[in-house]
């Protein structure tokens, strides 16, 4: 629907203690973030207040389970405490017990239930599980698919800030997905996601700045939001970047910086940038000539089936330089 790879599920627990822990469906990390400390003491706190009934405590006590703070982990006790606190309304609760469905932890995996919960806490203004039901829409978990639903409820979790649902909105606006197209929307909605680090949206509106769509054209703003996302890592942006050194495309123009910029992306496997990095050995822009090089980068690129390397690659042995 939205033009890029099925998005992710976000697990978020929203435990008072750990502020919040998320982490991508399917993943066993949590995020690259610290696991918070908790001692045997606070867990008895939890659990003594969890058995009093306090919903709060409750879901903490599930996250406790779920995690392993403070206990050994065991989802089918996850699962036990955050109903108790689901059924009496707790939103983040509803939000993680939809999470246990969907990756079958401590019940049999279930996107019907999923479902189910993260409407309950959705409809309560919880982002994150607005954010899932989206997806859910989006891909047919447990719901039809339904392009509309799936707008509906990712632009609720995009007003209330969350970046990946202003990238994934802004995506639908690009691409009419359950939406008019609009591209000044789109732009709109990349900008809210770049400006909070999101990547891909860095990249997206870097390009929206290259061929001044939904915004006007402007060279120094297409560098600037590519420089963000190359230097977050981003093989695109880095490879675009590149290009902006090579022909000067609001920097200085900088042969030196373009190879930098390319030989990052092609590292990475960027068939392109492999290319262009080739075509700088070949003809000794930004390096010294070198026409291994040269079929080093060529060869790796036309593996990934791109013509032009194949081609370059045909015209060094017919020059003989191989």
């Amino acid at each position: 629907m939205f033009g890029r790879k099925k998005r992710n599920l976000i697990i978020c627990f929203g435990l008072a203690f750990a502020m919040c822990v998320a982490e991508s469906y399917g993943k066993d990390d949590a995020g690259g973030k610290s696991s918070p400390q908790i001692s045997q003491s606070q867990f008895l706190a939890y659990k003594k207040a969890a058995e009093q009934g306090l919903a709060d405590a409750q879901n903490n006590l599930g996250g406790c389970y779920h995690f392993g703070y403070g206990v050994d982990k065991d989802y089918t006790q996850a699962v036990y405490w955050y109903r108790k606190a689901a059924e009496q309304g707790d939103a983040a609760a509803q939000n993680n017990l939809g999470v246990c469905y969907a990756q079958g932890e401590g019940v049999a995996q279930d996107y019907k239930q999923a479902a189910y919960w993260w409407r309950k806490a959705a409809e309560q203004g919880f982002v994150q599980a607005q954010y899932n039901l989206s997806v859910c829409y989006e891909n047919g978990y447990g719901v039809d698919k339904d392009d509309t639903q799936a707008v509906y409820w990712v632009r609720k979790a995009a007003e209330q800030g969350d970046a990946e649902a202003q990238f994934y909105l802004g995506l639908c606006h690009m691409n009419g997905a359950g939406v008019a197209k609009d591209m000044t929307q789109a732009a709109y909605w990349y900008r809210k996601a770049a400006e909070q680090g999101l990547t891909e949206a860095q990249y997206n509106l870097g390009k929206c700045y290259m061929k001044g769509e939904g915004v006007d054209k402007d060279d120094t703003q297409a560098a600037y939001w590519y420089r963000k996302a190359a230097e977050q890592g981003d093989a695109n942006a880095q490879c675009n970047f590149g290009k902006c050194y090579h022909f000067g495309y609001g920097v200085d123009k900088d042969d030196t910086q373009a190879v930098y910029w390319y030989r990052k992306a092609a590292e990475q496997g960027h068939a392109k940038a492999q290319c262009i990095l080739g075509a700088c050995y070949h003809y000794g822009y930004g390096v010294d000539k070198d026409y291994t090089q040269a079929a080093y980068w060529f060869r790796k690129a036309a593996e990934q089936g791109d013509a032009l390397a194949q081609q370059a690659l045909e015209a060094l042995k017919k020059e003989e330089k191989l």
